[in-house]
């Protein structure tokens, strides 16, 4: 099914484009361009009041699954990553890993980097369909691939025609708003499917 995402600014890692839209066909983007070039095709329409950008990579995978635990919200600990008390069981080192790729998503994360040794983790990132590099152990790292730095080391990899249709978009009015983090995430869609939606 065709599905036609517009948005505000389109940045596709290599240009911009003002009301842009991106054509999404299955799991791949079938055309770029401006939205009243692609506003009568057919297949339904997704309005976004943001900027949408290629999705994001975060590179601290291995201490966001593996060293990190992520609460669940009926601990009532908030949802940020913290060091777990103790050793927790493969069943809630699996839980905690679920949890936060759900969260990697509402930053716009749709891959990540780093080694994974816990088979739990393992399989919670080959489930959550986020692509996994690899990549060298950062360290301590923020959910939000924007934090601390600018949008153009944070990209994944261009949109392109006949690519993966894998993509963010953000509460923002301008490009500049993402550098440094913090800007809400709007949506994450990956290989054409909306993983993540604000409320």
């Amino acid at each position: 099914m065709l599905t036609l995402h517009r948005a505000r600014l389109l940045h596709t890692g290599t240009e911009m484009i003002e009301d842009g839209a991106v054509l999404v066909d299955g799991a791949t983007v079938a055309a770029i361009g401006s939205a009243a070039e692609l506003a009568d095709g057919p297949g339904r329409v997704r309005e976004w009041p943001g900027v949408l950008v290629p999705g994001l990579l975060n590179r601290h995978a291995t201490w966001l699954l593996e060293t990190a635990y992520h609460p669940d919200p009926r601990e009532e600990r908030g949802d940020l990553p913290l060091l777990p008390d103790g050793d927790l069981t493969d069943e809630q080192r699996g839980g905690s890993a679920r949890r936060g790729l759900q969260r990697l998503l509402g930053h716009g994360a749709t891959a990540l980097a780093g080694p994974l040794g816990r088979a739990p983790v393992r399989t919670a990132v080959a489930r959550s369909g986020l692509r996994h590099l690899p990549g060298p152990d950062t360290g301590p790292g923020p959910l939000d691939p924007l934090a601390g730095g600018t949008l153009g080391a944070a990209l994944h990899r261009p949109l392109t025609v006949g690519g993966a249709a894998d993509f963010a978009v953000f509460a923002a009015e301008a490009l500049e708003e993402l550098d440094g983090g913090g800007a809400a995430c709007l949506a994450t869609v990956l290989d054409g499917r909306l993983l993540y939606r604000s409320r």
